[in-house]
């Protein structure tokens, strides 16, 4: 008998396609196939692919060149490619790159599972499958966890209703589908078991959850904050638009809940919202921020923005760059407008020369990174709590964990010198200063054991 077919999985994209890579190896393990994280050691590779922007495409195809080119020299006997991309393009993908052994539009997982075990096997299988419809809002399958124990990401939605015109998701996501509470607290509870101590909440837009039958987004958050067990949440991806407040004391008060909040914004200059048909105006993000400050103390606002918008004028660039800095918004990713088939936006005249829209770019982070280093160095001297995401190799080795103030993969980490660590655990720590990238350095802080 021939030993079983060792498959790997390369994951682009954001946190929500993260869970979709999660499921297909889940998916493969169930259909016999050996998982392997090194994709130098596998005779087969997944590629789940991201079509989010124009440099998203551009990784994604970039991915599958350098695959097809390992095929070629024959490291590798067989290409998968899947997700957004495969979703958005279809079948022109698949007559760009021949050499792709299977396409898969974006589904729960189960047939690419076994259309790679057939392949493995020397069967004949259909080389394009075709999404069966949009995904139900419903309780996903068992994960293959990708991210360290101390945490996970839990999808409480798919989709989106928001007609943004920059933005391709609606078309390759579909339109906004809340899971039933049950789903997610069941979905919840099972990686609590698994020892995950914090649960990130992600969906395409979280604050939409529950319109659809009735409820809103704080009655799952404290449903979710109030099961057994050690874990506390942290909110992601909400729309400002139609804001569900009944948030804001559960943010300010509940232990389970990380006075955090990840609300992209996209800009501060009305004309360029309603360009990219946000809803509200400048002045309505600046109210919204404002009282999210004022009505929950301490917390760590994350947004996004996007510069370059066709029509976009200096002026509203200093605008911008005023906001990011009286809101001291630390926490920021930015990215330069592309055009989007599909998309209002794509023929939208009065397009800013890329070149520009780069400098416009670099001003932001530059920016961003004063306030960054502002706001990290007045912390030094303080106690805080980490999560340990990363224990020490050895002894001389540094152990990595994050404070409520940062998200996993996207914001600033705490390096931590001296004593054990293990992954999951809750230390305090007491902040001794900055690394070059604005990270803190802490140390134990004597006073408390660990947790």
């Amino acid at each position: 008998m021939s030993a079983p077919a060792v498959v790997s999985l390369v994951h682009l994209g954001c946190a929500r396609n993260l869970i979709d890579s999660e499921l297909i190896l889940a998916r493969l393990a169930e259909a016999g196939l050996v998982v392997s994280g090194d994709p130098a050691d596998a005779d087969t590779v997944v590629l789940n692919t991201c079509s989010f922007i124009g440099p998203a495409r551009e990784e994604s195809e970039s991915a599958i060149r350098g695959l097809l080119e390992r095929k070629a020299r024959g490291e590798l006997e067989r290409v998968v490619v899947a997700g957004c991309l495969v979703q958005r393009y279809k079948r022109d993908l698949a007559r760009r790159f021949p050499g792709v052994d299977l396409f898969a539009e974006i589904s729960d997982g189960r047939e690419l599972a076994r259309r790679v075990r057939d392949l493995t096997r020397g069967r004949k299988v259909g080389s394009y499958l075709e999404s069966p419809g949009l995904r139900e809002p419903a309780r996903e399958g068992a994960r293959l966890l990708s991210t360290p124990a101390s945490y996970a990401y839990l999808r409480i939605s798919h989709g989106c209703d928001h007609t943004c015109s920059f933005c391709a998701i609606p078309a390759i996501r579909g339109p906004h589908r809340s899971k039933r509470p049950d789903d997610v607290l069941d979905e919840a509870r099972e990686l609590i078991a698994a020892g995950v101590r914090e649960l990130v909440l992600v969906a395409e837009d979280s604050t939409a959850w529950g319109r659809d039958f009735g409820l809103e987004l704080p009655d799952l958050v404290s449903a979710l904050a109030e099961l057994e067990g050690e874990h506390r949440l942290r909110v992601m991806y909400a729309y400002p638009n139609r804001f569900p407040w009944g948030l804001a004391p559960l943010l300010r008060e509940h232990p389970r809940l990380a006075r955090y909040l990840d609300i992209p914004v996209q800009h501060a200059a009305t004309g360029v919202l309603r360009a990219m048909r946000r809803a509200g105006s400048g002045e309505a993000v600046r109210r919204i921020l404002d009282r999210l400050l004022e009505e929950v103390p301490g917390i760590t606002l994350r947004t996004t923005v996007l510069v370059g918008f066709p029509g976009e004028t200096e002026r509203d660039v200093e605008e911008l760059l005023a906001f990011v800095r009286e809101y001291r918004l630390a926490r920021l990713g930015a990215f330069t407008w592309s055009p989007e088939e599909g998309t209002t936006g794509f023929d939208l005249p009065e397009r800013v020369d890329p070149a520009e829209a780069e400098a416009r770019l670099r001003a932001v982070l530059a920016v961003r990174d004063a306030v960054v280093r502002e706001v990290q160095a007045e912390r030094i001297g303080s106690e805080i709590e980490v999560l340990v995401d990363e224990a020490p190799a050895g002894a001389d080795a540094w152990a990595v964990g994050r404070g409520d103030m940062d998200a996993p993969e996207v914001d600033l980490v705490a390096r931590l010198r001296g004593g054990a660590a293990v992954v999951g655990e809750r230390l305090s720590v007491v902040v001794e200063g900055l690394d070059e990238e604005a990270n803190l350095v802490c140390r134990p802080a004597r006073s408390a054991a660990p947790r």
